[in-house]
């Protein structure tokens, strides 16, 4: 069946099938098909739509990747390996890939649909609240993201778009990193167009350098994201900066320390280890994910007290902005509220 040509053809009508059999026929499912049922997101290199299984009726997210802007063949070829490689990605703060499989020239990614946001909505929230997030709540969210990231890269899996939109929200309150990088495969015009609609906020200086990305490059990113939880903005953000300025900042890693009164010396010392130039004195992600989650335990057995504003309600800011998010995003939920570990963590 072929794949819908605008928004106007999405209904309940449209589907997408696997190219490895044939769909539903007079009413006799032969196959698996997806039934789209709205456009949900659209990013850099891809348009993403909330779909219904015939078979059994789950909820999936249906990313559509053009292959048309693609390098050559075996960029192709290369990045379809990669997408496979991911269905064998199993961890409660990843999300899952359930397949993929190729339509009418369009690669065409199956999803677990985390459906309540994504971090960036709730840094969002906070800003436009006038509050900073408590550091419990900052704990609470990264030692899921990290540890979701420490499975990726013990199955030799690099991530390469580590940012607050790419960490996607439950209505349960659980983070699953998702949306890994595709860039690096499509043609360098393909590229340079879509760099027009952001900044490289979260780029690490090789990157800047173009000296290769690897496991390390993952890491000044995620320092970069657990800043942005605290500060509410980007380490490296800054009013009326050219994109010269923001380079030559992150080269040299110049930005503000956090408030020494509101956020520990542990999560800045964190944040300081990672977002650092040299790649080999930053720490594995195993490393970030166990001192993340020693500090969440800490975090999570100290009740705030009923005068504290510091970590039960969060500090005020004088930083205007808008948005809005899921209660299941800001809520701390049940008191001692656990991460979600890997398997056989205690």
């Amino acid at each position: 069946m072929a794949p819908p040509s605008s928004d106007a053809t999405l209904n309940d009508q449209t589907s997408v099938t696997p190219n490895t059999g044939a769909s539903q026929t007079n009413g006799q499912a032969q196959q698996v098909v997806y039934h789209i049922e709205r456009k949900i997101g659209k990013g850099q290199f891809s348009t993403v739509y909330r779909a219904k299984r015939s078979d059994d009726g789950t909820i999936v997210a249906l990313k559509r990747v053009p292959l048309g802007d693609m390098v050559d063949e075996k960029a192709r070829a290369d990045c379809i390996k990669e997408i496979d490689l991911l269905k064998s990605l199993d961890h409660p703060n990843v999300v899952r890939h359930y397949e993929s499989f190729l339509e009418s020239r369009e690669l065409v990614i199956v999803l677990e649909l985390a459906d309540a946001g994504d971090l960036g909505k709730m840094i969002k929230h906070f800003r436009a609240q006038n509050r900073l997030i408590p550091e419990r709540t900052v704990w609470k969210y990264f030692v899921q993201v990290a540890g979701g990231l420490a499975h990726m890269h013990d199955r030799r899996v690099m991530h390469r778009d580590i940012k607050p939109a790419n960490v996607f929200i439950t209505a349960q309150g659980v983070a699953k990193l998702g949306d890994l990088g595709l860039g690096r495969f499509f043609s360098q015009n393909t590229v340079e167009a879509h760099s027009l609609v952001g900044t490289p906020y979260y780029m690490s200086p090789e990157r800047m350098e173009e000296k290769g990305y690897s496991f390390k490059s993952d890491i000044w990113s995620l320092g970069c994201l657990l800043y942005e939880m605290c500060a509410l903005h980007s380490p490296f953000y800054g009013d009326k900066m050219t994109l010269y300025s923001l380079c030559r900042k992150i080269e040299v890693c110049d930005y503000p320390e956090l408030p020494a009164d509101i956020y520990s010396q542990e999560l800045r010392s964190l944040i300081a280890s990672m977002i650092q130039s040299d790649p080999a004195s930053r720490p594995d992600a195993e490393f970030v994910y166990q001192y993340a989650r020693r500090m969440y335990e800490r975090c999570a057995a100290q009740r705030p007290s009923s005068g504290s504003s510091k970590d039960a309600e969060g500090k005020p800011i004088n930083r205007p902005g808008s948005g809005s998010v899921h209660a299941a995003m800001v809520g701390e939920g049940p008191e001692g509220a656990r991460a979600r570990l890997p398997d056989g963590a205690q």
